[in-house]
């Protein structure tokens, strides 16, 4: 579980990095102020859960359901919410009208965050770190 933990982190991290350099430099003159922020967004929250990735896969050592439904939480929490901005962000360049669904999927990725995060405390908590 550790290892997995270490190994989604560093896959997270790697394109948190790509992302946020190909919207400084790729995207910046193709978008707006405002889609450019959203876009800073999704890398910004992107990287905080790389780093909460980084701090569960020590607490992972104790094997416990929290720290296992955190992982899970966060991991889709950046596909929804920051994926979801990624997309919503570049709208204008993709053209495609479908996209406007994705409105509401970015409030429930941070819901993920939000109960991730409380599982970060319950592990803590029950394994009285």
């Amino acid at each position: 579980m550790q290892k997995n933990i270490i190994i989604t982190a560093a896959i997270f991290g790697m394109l948190a990095v790509i992302t946020g350099a190909f919207g400084a430099h790729a995207l910046k003159a193709r978008l707006e102020v405002s889609q450019i922020q959203v876009w800073n967004t999704a890398v910004q929250y992107q990287f905080y859960h790389v780093f909460a990735l980084l701090f569960l896969s020590t607490l992972a050592r104790n094997d416990s359901g929290q720290v296992y439904a955190a992982y899970w939480l966060f991991v889709l929490g950046i596909v929804f919410f920051s994926g979801s901005l990624y997309l919503l962000s570049c709208s204008s360049i993709l053209q495609w009208s479908w996209l406007r669904v994705l409105g509401p999927i970015t409030p429930i990725g941070g819901l993920l965050f939000i109960v991730g995060w409380f599982m970060v405390a319950l592990a803590a908590i029950k394994n009285k770190l």
